[in-house]
């Protein structure tokens, strides 16, 4: 089956590059020539483990080639995929369909055969059905269906994602896009992964539910976090504790600064936008987006508490940047909001991060970049692990703190113990969710 994938930034391209493994003719295309010229020379414009190699076996197979031409890259396809961008909207905190509905228009007014148009970007409730009425608009004749088919993919693990799949939502509104649909994720069905079939509606329902709940998790056991801080209780063990619990599971339950990435924060404004627009307040949503912001204020205390509430000349250097590892995405990272404080305060502030640096040097103006750990940590006053790089999980923490002019450390992803640092040298240490240690504490 011959595919267009409209979109090539993260979802659009690891979704092409997979259905090509699947064996279908895949064809993504993007306005932006250069973005293109890249893909042309085999390069991926974005870190994603193993996405390079894929995609470079299946250019070579014939099976997957990029243009800026839309026109050619729809001819012929049975199935045109939408995976642009769909940002949060100023003012509202809703998502800006703009290019959604603008690339709808550009494939009505060029599509002639019978297609089906599947919206893969993260969309609110009822944006299909607008797609539909858009398409009909634009062309009249055209003999076609709409499909939602929401990505859910983990930047890092995406292939695997995509390849073994919890499961594969779409949804349609007749047997025939059903078919087209099934048709493509065929060799996933054979190999029995979950397939559900639904409504327009409920497929794009589930998108938005799931991230909120997601991101609910990792909120609650945030501020689990920072009542454990007062009362004692160690929130590694009160985490594993919960997780044992069937009910509960242990994924996302892992304390740390706060979410960020490109779907959480933009996901959960919206679903609490679209409730709003329902006149049904999604009061716990709203909830969580409030206590993730005060949770990444929270970390700035704790480096203040840290240097005794005095940054002013003092350097700090930072351990990883991106909202989480094994990507170079820093789209609404705690780093976004930690770092600018510190340079406020006076700080001089030092980052590494295996991939972070392309992004970063825009969004991080003031900065200084090292090449590693111990080059950041060179005379500084407390070292900040913000991002868990396998890189940082086995640091030569004494080697870290002969480097330190004063060996302290906030471990913002719980990587280590105070014991650890305790033999390593460090004068202090503190965690998220843990007793904060001190050399003159424990005198």
């Amino acid at each position: 089956m011959k595919i267009a994938v409209i979109g090539t930034g993260y979802v659009g391209l690891v979704s092409g590059v997979c259905f090509s493994d699947f064996g279908h003719d895949v064809v993504c295309v993007d306005k932006d020539a250069s973005k293109i010229a890249t893909l042309k020379q085999g390069e991926v414009p974005i870190y994603e483990p193993g996405l390079d190699a894929l995609m470079i076996k299946n250019v070579e197979a014939g099976r997957l080639s990029f243009t800026d031409d839309l026109t050619s890259a729809i001819d012929g396809a049975q199935a045109i995929f939408i995976a642009v961008g769909t940002p949060t909207r100023r003012g509202d905190g809703h998502a800006d369909l703009t290019y959604v509905m603008a690339a709808a228009e550009e494939v009505a007014k060029l599509a002639s055969d019978y297609v089906v148009i599947v919206t893969k970007s993260t969309v609110p409730v009822g944006t299909n059905r607008q797609v539909k009425q858009v398409v009909r608009k634009a062309n009249p004749d055209l003999d076609f269906d709409v499909a939602s088919n929401p990505e859910f993919l983990r930047e890092g693990a995406a292939i695997d994602d995509f390849m073994k799949p919890d499961r594969v939502v779409v949804g349609v509104q007749n047997d025939r896009a059903a078919d087209v649909m099934a048709e493509i994720y065929r060799p996933l069905f054979l190999r029995d992964f979950p397939i559900v079939t639904t409504d327009l509606e409920s497929a794009e329902m589930i998108k938005y539910a799931a991230n909120a709940f997601l991101a609910t998790k990792i909120t609650f056991i945030n501020e689990i976090a920072a009542l454990c801080e007062r009362t004692g209780a160690d929130i590694k063990q009160v985490s594993k504790g919960m997780g044992l619990d069937g009910r509960i599971g242990n994924k996302f339950l892992h304390a740390g600064p706060g979410y960020g990435g490109s779907c959480f924060p933009k996901d959960t404004k919206a679903l609490a936008r679209i409730g709003q627009e329902h006149a049904v307040p999604m009061q716990i949503t709203e909830t969580v987006i409030k206590v993730n912001e005060e949770t990444k204020r929270r970390m700035i205390d704790k480096i203040f508490d840290l240097c005794d509430g005095q940054l002013s000349g003092k350097t700090v250097a930072i351990l990883g940047v991106t909202f989480k590892p094994n990507t170079d995405d820093m789209r609404d990272a705690p780093s976004l909001t930690i770092l600018p404080a510190l340079i406020g305060a006076g700080a001089k502030v030092r980052v590494t991060d295996p991939q972070g640096q392309h992004e970063g040097t825009a969004l991080l103006p003031g900065v200084q970049w090292s090449d590693n750990a111990y080059k950041a940590a060179q005379n500084a006053d407390l070292v900040v692990i913000l991002t868990e790089w396998n890189e940082f999980r086995a640091l030569d923490l004494k080697r870290l703190a002969r480097r330190m002019a004063t060996p302290r450390m906030a471990d913002l992803r719980n990587i280590y113990s105070a014991q650890d640092a305790k033999r390593a040298g460090f004068a202090a240490y503190d965690s998220i969710g843990r007793a904060a240690w001190t050399a003159e504490q424990a005198e």
